[in-house]
């Protein structure tokens, strides 16, 4: 019996184990294990709540009707109008080919799996635990590899469309030649000229250091600020959980204070989703502009 209790004393969790554990994903090593490892969870997580929002924006406008529409095709039509004028406001040219679908695209995904936070996690961990899976973050946004990857798409297709606005010379001389200008401002017949000519190789290293440092900033900035609000409200989430096992005064504020942090977090969710398509509609729309 004494050792029993003793078991029973050593799995007990405590409070920092218990958010370890909710914190913990459910990594798989590729290979020798020394450099790969995949976050299956989050994996999983994504791509099934990629597929099932745009299967059912696919499904409801293909229903989509002249007449009076319904309520989920009004919803639908609601969210497209919104997305496209904030896109219109910011791009300038044909926004329909490619700009604003990308741009529904993404606000849809990452609100997906910013709502992931409002699922119980402890019902949820013991449901996952339930089907065969000890550890499972449903969240994706709370991890840094999911933010990040989303946020180098978009710096990959910032590049891209750069490229294929400007032309390859037209961005190279862009890097070495914006903000301040090259040796083709400057007239060698004057003395100024001369000394701009001199001091221009200068002036394209500074050009050339200042675009490196904005085009690594955009995507960590881009990606550091999705994760880390959806990743602080993941831990809070946790700590009114504890706070809610401490008795019958703790359950009490802690379903108080979960249900203020749930309403709060509502406006948190769309805002990260709104913030991140925003991001990306500036930085494509900054690719289609010329210094």
């Amino acid at each position: 019996m004494a050792t029993e209790h003793a078991q029973q004393a050593e799995h007990a969790l405590t409070p920092s184990s218990y958010i370890q554990h909710h914190l913990s994903f459910n990594a798989q090593s590729v290979g020798d294990g020394s450099f790969w490892t995949l976050h299956v969870d989050t994996l999983a997580m994504s791509v099934v709540l990629g597929l099932l929002v745009m299967g059912l924006v696919w499904w409801i406008a293909r229903g989509a009707t002249v007449a009076v529409p319904t309520k989920r095709q009004a919803f639908v039509e609601l969210v497209f109008g919104f997305v496209d004028e904030q896109v219109k406001n910011i791009f300038h040219g044909d926004r329909h080919s490619f700009i604003a679908p990308t741009a529904l695209t993404v606000f849809l995904w990452v609100f997906a799996m910013n709502a992931m936070d409002f699922l119980p996690v402890d019902i949820f961990a013991k449901f996952m635990h339930a089907i065969g899976f000890d550890t499972w973050r449903a969240v994706p946004t709370s991890d840094i590899n999911t933010t990040f990857a989303l946020a180098l798409a978009v710096w990959i297709l910032m590049i891209f469309f750069s490229i294929k606005v400007k032309g390859l010379g037209g961005w190279v001389h862009e890097l070495f030649c914006a903000p301040f200008g090259s040796a083709k401002l400057f007239k060698p017949k004057t003395f100024l000229g001369f000394v701009g000519l001199i001091v221009s190789p200068l002036l394209f290293v500074a050009n050339f250091a200042f675009n490196i440092i904005e085009y690594v900033s955009k995507p960590l900035s881009h990606s550091l600020r999705l994760f880390g609000n959806m990743y602080a409200g993941e831990v809070i989430f946790l700590l009114i959980g504890l706070w809610a096992a401490t008795g019958l005064t703790g359950t009490i504020f802690g379903a108080i204070l979960g249900a203020s942090w749930s309403i709060f977090h509502i406006l948190i969710v769309a805002l990260q989703a709104f913030i991140f398509m925003m991001l990306t509609v500036v930085y494509l729309a900054m690719a289609h502009e010329s210094h």
